[in-house]
């Protein structure tokens, strides 16, 4: 059975643009749809749904800004998230795009690296808020599972620090659910109404993370603008969540302590001071304090940051949670992808006990998600678990769970990136040296099968 694909609605009235954007969406896994008006794109929003639509300002007609306030009209649990391109910005524009709902402005020319990007944190951003808005209309929180000592303390630490404005910094290994806890703060917090807004300063390269962190106001060779809204602008109001702070350069940790102390900042390349009313969570898998001796922390930025610190726990210590988070994962992506439920006989339950999870949740999570789409039989047993680099599944798989033999191809090069994943750790640019390809290639590869780079 084939992944269900993210709708993307490409609205812009040149054709050229159109046809390049719907080519290289297409080969990243997104399902492309491309009209020319803001009319059309109300007509085909209004016949279909989207997860996201890229909207060019300048078109006849209804522009993009008019398409704009009446795309945010629509009630959010179906309404698409939104990134405005043109060639003609200035900086009001791009403010009064953030302000009607746009998630993010960029500039022509296009380039596949930035659209991608942008696209992918769009979405990203799309799917929490949407999560938020449930667990709102429900009254609780994002769900912490488990019943052991070390949960249980988690979730009382969480009622204590919620209510307040108190900036946290998370401690945990890479795959513990250092952002599930940060989610929890926020949706518990008394900004639980404003944005959730994450920048995973890990994932980003060195020459990135201060114009993702704080805006650019910058200009092209031909002197026209290229203006970006930073992550701690679109947070205002709301929680500000830094993952990985740990690996942020010397210079930016500068310049986000001195956002902490002053509560304003300066866009890259900009000379005006923007006021930011944020609640900044940190999280990283780094022990900070020995960063500092090293010379790669400030100590300053550390004292400022860590004034309610949190220590998630790893798997391996509270392993009688693992039978309730499988079981839990099992359910979520079997109705994610239309499939039988599963259910783990107990000598496989014994085996996810026994073994030492070096990735954490993310690896068991990962590890049930293969299951669901690789194994079609109801029960899954100890020999059916491709636990560790060195144990691999040794049983002759069935295939009437394919319908193609372009299903079969997706769900074997998805194991494998899926091993090598867990062999790294969930570290990409080590996974895509392993598999000798291109960083950039590997993101790609992994966004057509559905694979989420988490942390």
């Amino acid at each position: 059975m084939a992944l269900r694909r993210t709708k993307v609605l490409i609205v812009d009235d040149e054709a050229n643009i159109r046809q390049s954007l719907s080519g290289v969406l297409s080969d990243e896994g997104y399902d492309c749809t491309a009209v020319s008006t803001g009319e059309t794109c109300l007509e085909e929003l209004n016949r279909a749904s989207y997860e996201a639509v890229l909207l060019d300002i300048w078109m006849p007609g209804i522009d993009g800004m008019a398409t704009l306030e009446r795309i945010h009209t629509i009630p959010q649990g179906d309404r698409p998230v939104v990134v405005m391109i043109s060639g003609h910005g200035n900086i009001e524009t791009a403010v009064k795009a953030t302000k009607l709902g746009a998630f993010d402005f960029i500039e022509k020319p296009l380039t596949i690296e930035k659209v991608s990007l942008v696209l992918k944190n769009a979405l990203q951003q799309r799917r929490m808020e949407l999560e938020l808005e449930r667990l709102r209309e429900e009254g609780g929180t994002p769900e912490i599972i488990g019943d052991s000592v070390p949960v249980k303390a988690l979730r009382q630490q969480l009622k204590v620090m919620a209510a307040t404005n108190g900036r946290v910094l998370i401690y945990g290994e890479s795959g513990t659910g250092k952002e599930l806890v940060a989610h929890a703060i926020h949706s518990s917090s008394l900004r639980s109404t404003g944005p959730f807004v994450e920048v995973n300063c890990a994932a980003l390269p060195e020459d990135l993370i201060e114009s993702e962190l704080f805006g650019h106001r910058l200009s092209k060779f031909d002197g026209t603008p290229d203006i970006k809204i930073g992550k701690m602008q679109k947070a205002q109001g709301g929680t500000f969540f830094l993952n990985e702070v740990g690996d942020m350069s010397l210079k930016v940790q500068a310049k986000v302590l001195r956002a902490l102390d002053e509560h304003k900042f300066e866009p890259v390349g900009a000379l005006q001071t923007i006021q930011v009313d944020v609640r900044v969570i940190a999280a990283t898998n780094k022990n900070l304090e020995q960063e500092i001796e090293r010379g790669n922390f400030r100590e300053d930025l550390f004292y400022r940051l860590n004034v309610i610190p949190f220590t998630v726990p790893p798997l391996r210590e509270h392993t009688e949670d693992i039978p309730p988070l499988a079981e839990h994962f099992l359910r979520e992506f079997a109705t994610a992808y239309g499939r039988r439920p599963k259910e783990l006989t107990a000598d496989a339950l014994d085996a996810l006990k026994n073994y030492h999870w070096p990735g954490n949740v993310r690896e068991l999570r990962n590890l049930m998600e293969r299951i669901v789409i690789l194994y079609p039989q109801h029960r899954i047993e100890a020999r059916h678990l491709p636990l560790g680099a060195t144990k691999r599944v040794q049983t002759t798989r069935s295939w009437d769970g394919f319908s193609s033999l372009h299903d079969v191809k997706e769900a074997a090069e998805r194991e494998y990136i899926l091993h090598k994943l867990e062999e790294t750790g969930g570290n990409v640019t080590r996974t895509a040296e392993l598999l000798g390809l291109e960083r950039s290639h590997l993101y790609r590869k992994m966004k057509s099968l559905g694979i989420a780079a988490r942390e």
